[in-house]
């Protein structure tokens, strides 16, 4: 029987964690303890299979329009979350069922919103892109544009001085757009409370870092902000790395900017294989040597945190909980008619809103 306070110590990067006008840097160890470490490969396997079934929804036309899958980058969701305050703020790009589901949504409840469901998370009208929750301020479609968003949800958690952050997350795709750098100047004069990620999957929709950027070093990217670089594969990293940003904009000293190293498993979108910029050995030899998922699965097992046993007991619970909710998805009512002009504004009085046909009108409900 394996003891509850049994820790793991051990190396929180597989490599060195790279620094950028900083003087300290996260440790080098990290501390697991069994439930953290049950917590987070329940986390993470349930992100990859609520993924995985959204990719066969998708194949199966239940789910439409957009939709940009997350698999791969698990341990980056779950290490952002597990070093967060409940009081934290976070925003994302359109890369977002994982992160709807870790700030509090339930995964019958995401993939109701793919599938356009009335119980959805967004009452169905937001889909793949457009997710919301509580301090989550969802999945943005204009690429880039959560940052400056971000940044004035910091400056609302520095004015009310709640204390808490903002995480603001971006891909490379993203790192060259002039919106980015206009939002790390106000941040660096204001000094505000914001945590700025960037998650490097190496391919920014079918382009390469390499071909898009002059510079892939994009913890620099600040050039006046601190940064840090690290593995985007290991949750214990991305978890340290994530409570020493935290702490560095709590302490009052302004934002700071992160580099994940990542990749995703899937194309850009499902509208990409994914195959053609990149082959198909490199994306196996990837699974083979840096999953998130069986990386912490060793980690537990050889530091007996955990047996093999265990583990797929989790999987096979979850496999049933992804399959009980992808049932609900899809059999849930559609929003009716008359719902389409409800929740434009919040607290706002009701105002007529025309149909598609010009003698058509609904009244607006928050």
């Amino acid at each position: 029987m394996l003891v509850i306070s049994t820790v793991l110590r051990s190396s929180a990067t597989k490599s060195k964690c790279d620094g950028f006008l900083l003087e300290t840097l996260p440790p080098t160890t990290a501390v697991l303890t069994r439930e953290q470490g049950l917590s987070y490969y329940k986390t993470m396997q349930t992100i990859r299979r609520m993924e995985l079934k959204a990719d066969q929804l998708y194949k199966q036309k239940i789910i439409r329009g957009f939709c940009h899958l997350y698999d791969g980058q698990e341990a980056c969701c779950v290490g952002i979350e597990a070093a967060l305050k409940h009081e934290d703020h976070l925003i994302t790009s359109y890369r977002d069922h994982a992160f709807t589901f870790t700030r509090g949504v339930p995964v019958k409840h995401v993939l109701a919103e793919l599938t356009g469901r009335r119980s959805g998370c967004a009452k169905g009208k937001g889909g793949s892109m457009h997710m919301y929750t509580r301090n989550f301020y969802g999945g943005n479609g204009i690429v880039g544009a959560q940052i400056p968003l971000g940044a004035g949800v910091a400056w609302a958690c520095k004015y009310n001085g709640t204390g808490g952050v903002c995480v603001a997350m971006h891909g490379d795709g993203a790192a060259n757009q002039g919106q980015i750098f206009e939002t790390y100047n106000m941040a660096a004069l204001w000094k505000l409370p914001c945590v700025f990620i960037c998650e490097n999957n190496r391919y920014g929709m079918g382009t390469s870092v390499e071909r898009a950027a002059a510079s892939t070093d994009y913890y620099k990217r600040g050039e006046f902000i601190p940064g840090l670089r690290l593995d985007g594969m290991d949750v214990l990293c991305v978890r340290e790395a994530t409570k020493f940003a935290a702490e560095y904009c709590r302490a009052g000293k302004g934002p700071i900017l992160l580099e994940l190293q990542t990749y995703r498993f899937h194309g850009h979108s499902m509208s990409d294989p994914g195959v053609s910029y990149r082959t198909r050995e490199e994306i196996q030899e990837v699974k083979s040597k840096s999953d998130p998922i069986t990386l912490l699965k060793d980690k537990m097992v050889n530091k007996n945190l955990s047996s093999a046993e265990e583990l797929k007991e989790i999987d096979v619970a979850v496999k049933k909980l992804i399959e009980e909710a992808a049932q609900f998805a899809t059999t849930d009512a559609e929003p009716p008619l008359e719902d389409l002009a409800n929740h434009i504004y919040y607290k706002e009085p009701p105002f007529e809103v025309r149909g598609c046909h010009p003698w058509i009108k609904y009244k607006s409900v928050c």
